[in-house]
């Protein structure tokens, strides 16, 4: 499989937008990212923790910033061979991942994802140019 073909799973609250659920929170510079992304033939996933209105509320938020979802907390393809409830991607950001960037700032309680930093891994292993 190429690296422009990949699935990329992301989460929303920390990792998206700061942390200010069960609101939207501010963003961090994932659009850019996600859309360059996207536009390398990448496939998008949004997996959350959200349900109902407040995961319909995250949804929105990437169809505001023009970026398409490939699915929401599920891999359709993945039905063919498994019945796991675990989204398969090829990649997976979230600020509660071990090793992703994050950064803190003053007067925002948690971190959240550097996606300056995300991007230049993302170039490292191949994903973007």
């Amino acid at each position: 499989m190429a690296i422009r073909d990949a699935i990329i799973a992301v989460d929303f609250d920390g990792t998206v937008v700061t942390h200010a659920y069960p609101h939207i929170g501010n963003d961090i510079g994932a659009v850019p990212v996600l859309r360059e992304l996207i536009g390398n033939g990448c496939r998008v996933i949004l997996y959350t923790m959200r349900s109902g209105r407040l995961l319909d509320d995250a949804v929105a938020w990437f169809a505001r910033n023009d970026i398409p979802l490939y699915a929401v907390n599920e891999n359709p393809a993945q039905r063919e061979w498994t019945d796991s409830p675990k989204v398969f991607a090829d990649l997976y950001i979230d600020d509660s991942a071990l090793g992703c960037p994050i950064k803190f700032e003053d007067g925002i309680k948690r971190p959240f994802v550097n996606w300056v930093k995300v991007r230049q891994r993302l170039v490292e292993e191949g994903f973007l140019d």
